[in-house]
């Protein structure tokens, strides 16, 4: 939630209010025009906690099989971000004339339409499924009111029904023709130099003549009857609209606007539509996460307090004149543990591009925990997660390349090409392949040819050349130093335990990070599929991955088992073939997906996930090894 600050010091003589870049407020004066803008039509969860969402496509408000009322003149596109694009979003003007607190309470004639009979069954499946409206007023969604039936409190939910189908309509779905619009503005305090902004002063100025939106309703009506007469937009006792779809009907669309004075202040206005809908389940999941890390913690500072402190102290203790030296657990593989793995150039690859990736993340987090990006600037996080992964392509191309001479490899130029074009091309022919099902379909959110070429030209002509020059600065700084040498004779690893074996390691060791945000997943899942809005992600993912990853590790070097580094890999991206698994049972408990370009949408999304995931984690899983190792070994004393 973005809030404004004011800064103010004890010294100062007067204090000034500011906004951060792209929050500034927008101030109304009575009868000034008020701009109602509409977005693509989505599928949402609608009837309760055991509904299922029915649909992934998104629709263009103007979609002339909707008939919707086009405003004088013909829709005119707004301008957008790259992540909204790529979000689905297509926002256009419309013919709604409203003024601030003028017209309040009267019944406004929209226009009237006529629908054919393929339209009016394109409308009835579109309601069946469960679509809704999204409007958009001063940065503001228009939702619909509703009470938390566990706290009692009331909340924003984004979007409203395009119709009404259940068991009072018989089964014939009916589409809402008549909309209640409730706009909540506030007076702003006045921002006059020598006055003390202080939430908690006692006196405060008003602007006289200026107001401010803070919260946007609409509660949506289906009249049927006469459709030619004069409007009245009453809506007590009166049938409700059902399209034929057997001939053609005129439609007429009505509104009514009513202004309502709130004590919300403007910086606290999205507070009421990113209300979670049981906060209990999120402090349960912030408490299991607290606890999984700190057990984990526990467990491997014990490791290495106790045993490994032991052992270091007990080979430091032996007489290096004697003869003979016994040696037991990892020491025993001293001369292995640094031997090249197979396959080192896509080991470094996946390290590399993993790291990029959670580079991006992570300072992604930042500005937002900041408060530059703002739900009002609707795409601006993926705008940004976009800019940054071109950006640290520098940090993924060192990483790749320095690892890759400390594996022993010798192709510095094809781990460089690949690093560079390597995840950025399979991205975008899943993306590419995903956009085709889109456009089959129809969907507003087929993502434009100009915007792929933007996309393209952030990946290939900026984070390439980055990674290029961070793999040439990797490769000559060389390789990391290791503490022991590599034995010129590979030594024969023992059979081990089963549990040790790579799959089982990664499935095993994939749990407790999964478990640590599980809880969480629903709501990212509703985040991404159903257009819910959520802001509260606690996880702990990189320290649990990071812990876990060292007690693996560990364990197979007692094993005399020296193969690690892919292991560490596996055990630490081990929670994404869970995340592909939650993906699975979320679809069968959540979604209702009939058509093909639905489950395709679905499925590819879910991979696409869990891919990223997986070099996420499994990056911060080899790295957090490959330190606890070198720490290892370089603080015992080889003969």
């Amino acid at each position: 939630m973005l809030i404004p600050l004011a800064f103010a010091g004890s010294f100062a003589l007067s204090a000034y209010a500011f906004y951060l870049p792209g929050a500034a407020p927008s101030n109304f004066a009575k009868g000034g025009q008020v701009d109602l803008f509409v977005n693509a039509l989505t599928p949402m969860f609608s009837g309760g906690n055991d509904a299922k969402l029915k649909s992934l496509i998104n629709y263009d408000y103007y979609n002339p099989k909707f008939q919707f009322c086009p405003p004088e003149g013909g829709p005119v596109k707004q301008s957008e971000t790259l992540g909204g694009i790529l979000f689905g979003d297509r926002i256009f003007n419309s013919p709604f004339d409203i003024k601030m607190l003028e017209n309040n309470q009267t019944c406004q004639d929209l226009c009237k339409s006529t629908v054919d009979p393929e339209s009016a069954r394109f409308i009835n499946e579109r309601i069946r499924e469960d679509y809704a409206l999204n409007w958009l007023v001063d940065g503001l969604p228009a939702a619909e009111m509703k009470v938390d039936l566990r706290t009692g409190e009331t909340f924003y939910d984004i979007g409203f029904n395009l119709g009404n189908d259940d068991e009072s309509f018989e089964e014939v779905p009916a589409l809402n023709n008549h909309y209640e619009i409730v706009l909540r503005y506030t007076i702003p305090f006045s921002n006059t130099p020598g006055l003390f902004l202080h939430p908690f002063a006692r006196y405060h100025e008003y602007s006289p003549g200026v107001y401010r939106i803070v919260g946007v309703l609409v509660w949506p009506y289906s009249i049927g009857g006469d459709q030619d007469g004069a409007a009245t937009c009453d809506t007590d006792n009166v049938n409700s609209l059902v399209l034929s779809e057997s001939s053609t009907q005129t439609v007429r669309y009505t509104y009514r606007v009513t202004w309502n004075v709130s004590s919300t202040p403007w910086a606290t206005r999205w507070d009421n539509y990113l209300k979670i809908a049981d906060p209990r389940i999120h402090w349960f999941s912030l408490v299991n996460s607290i606890v999984i890390v700190i057990f984990l913690l526990v467990m491997v500072s014990m490791i290495l307090l106790r045993s490994v402190s032991r052992d270091i102290s007990r080979y430091n203790a032996i007489d290096l004149s004697e003869d003979v030296q016994e040696d037991f657990g990892w020491k025993l593989v001293h001369g292995e543990v640094f031997r090249s793995p197979s396959r080192p150039m896509l080991l470094a690859i996946l390290s590399g591009n993993g790291t990029q990736l959670c580079s991006m993340v992570g300072v992604t987090l930042v500005f937002a925990l900041l408060g530059f990006l703002s739900p009002s600037n609707r795409g601006s996080l993926a705008t940004v997660m976009l800019v940054f992964f071109s950006l640290f392509g520098y940090i993924g191309g060192y990483v790749s390349g320095r690892l890759y001479a400390s594996l022993g490899g010798t192709d510095k130029r094809k781990n460089a090409f690949l690093t560079a074009t390597g995840l950025p091309t399979l991205v975008f022919m899943i993306v590419f392949l995903l956009n085709f099902f889109l456009i089959i379909a129809n969907s507003s959110g087929a993502v434009p040819f100009g915007t792929l070429l933007v996309i393209a030209l952030l990946w290939f002509g900026i984070s390439a050349p980055l990674s290029a020059v961070g793999s040439y600065f990797g490769s000559k700084h060389g390789a990391i130093h290791h503490p022991v040498r590599v034995n010129s004779i590979p030594r024969q690893i023992p059979p081990g335990p089963k549990y040790l074996r790579p799959w089982s390691a990664a499935l095993l060791g994939g749990i407790l990070p999964f478990g640590a945000a599980f809880v969480e997943l629903y709501f990212v899942m509703s985040s991404l599929f159903a257009s819910k809005a959520y802001y509260a992600f606690a996880g702990v993912m990189g320290v649990t991955v990071a812990t876990v990853s060292i007690l693996f590790t560990y364990f197979m070097l007692c094993a005399e088992e020296y193969r690690w580094q892919w292991r560490s890999f596996l055990v630490g991206g081990g929670n994404a073939f869970w995340v592909l698994a939650y993906g699975i049972f979320y679809w069968v408990s959540r979604l209702s997906l009939d058509s093909f370009a639905s489950v395709a949408l679905y499925m590819g999304y879910l991979i696409l996930l869990a891919l990223l995931d997986f070099l996420v984690t499994g990056a911060i899983g080899f790295l957090a090894s490959y330190w606890a190792v070198r720490r290892l070994y370089s603080a015992i004393r080889i003969d």
